[in-house]
């Protein structure tokens, strides 16, 4: 990367100078970093192992926690350090590397649930064509297709990003590298970069929120059609975890990158972001496991498993 700055290092605000606040910041951020590496290694290794999760749906389900995983990897470790240590410098490589990732992930994120909504789409619309539809080959493009949009989304935004110049101030108002928060230390002119991060976002957010809606609207017209109470229920059931995902994970972003950015926002948007990297990929492995009795099932069986080798 190529620094176009006198600046070699910036200085994160943090979240709060309170010394008391801090130390319950720490143990919150670390209980939940705990938690949520977990819960989201758990799915993954569950729907390794078991063979009765190896359809799409738990495909989907495993590489979102994957994507899950490396969000919270990429943003809370860093801030966790610099709140043990006391130092809140970083880098410029180091920053625009988190930068990278943390928008890579995020991003995949979005294209991830849309396909998860087709999948839920196909299994309830075109149940007879499901396993020819979903099939492995299918399943694998619709992913990699998830990871290079991410890709193409932050290339762009990051290519903007380095060739900002940082004159004044190295003062970073946020606990970790974001695009907004280093637009307002910069002294480049950033009118056309701020046009590039809404197109960004615009594909990232609002594109695949239209794919999600167009997919749950096709699917609620069929299940209405169902005939069998049983049957709207179940097909109810196996919609609702992905919606209350959905619903989390695009409220936050949407609230933080499409709305007007200002200074009294940035207060706000720091508690947002900081939910997102923490509440939430803790919440969303809950969501999807507590509401599906196959998963439970099949966490049930591999717990018995592994007793049974250690008796052994």
């Amino acid at each position: 990367m190529r620094n176009h700055t006198g600046i070699t290092l910036f200085i994160f605000g943090g979240l709060t100078d309170d010394p008391q606040l801090k130390v319950m910041l720490f143990i919150f951020l670390f209980l939940t970093y705990i938690l949520s590496v977990t819960a989201n290694l758990t799915i993954i290794a569950l729907t390794l192992v078991d063979p009765h999760l190896k359809i799409p749906m738990y495909f989907f389900l495993r590489n979102y926690s994957v994507l899950e995983f490396s969000f919270t990897t990429a943003c809370v470790p860093r801030f966790l350090y610099h709140m043990s240590t006391g130092d809140y410098t970083v880098t410029y490589n180091g920053c625009f590397t988190q930068l990278f990732f943390g928008i890579l992930f995020g991003a995949s994120e979005f294209f991830l649930l849309a396909a998860m909504s087709y999948d839920r789409y196909v299994a309830i619309c075109k149940p007879l064509h499901y396993a020819t539809i979903m099939n492995n080959r299918v399943c694998t493009q619709l992913l990699l297709g998830c990871w290079l949009s991410g890709l193409m989304i932050i290339i762009p935004i990051l290519g903007g990003g380095l060739e900002l110049e940082f004159c004044d101030s190295n003062i970073i108002d946020h606990f970790v590298c974001d695009i907004s928060p280093l637009l307002e230390i910069t002294c480049s002119d950033i009118q056309f970069l701020e046009r590039i991060i809404l197109v960004c976002a615009v594909l990232a957010l609002i594109i695949t929120l239209v794919l999600v809606v167009l997919s749950y609207a096709c699917i609620f017209r069929t299940i209405l059609r169902f005939s069998s109470v049983e049957q709207r229920r179940k097909a109810f059931s196996t919609c609702s975890s992905h919606m209350i995902v959905v619903s989390m994970t695009y409220g936050p972003c949407i609230f933080i990158y499409i709305k007007p950015s200002s200074k009294e926002g940035m207060a706000l948007n720091k508690v947002v972001l900081l939910l997102a990297t923490s509440v939430a990929p803790v919440m969303n492995p809950f969501i999807y496991t507590l509401r599906n009795k196959q998963v439970i099932q099949a966490f049930r069986d591999t717990l018995k498993k592994i007793v049974l080798i250690s008796k052994l």
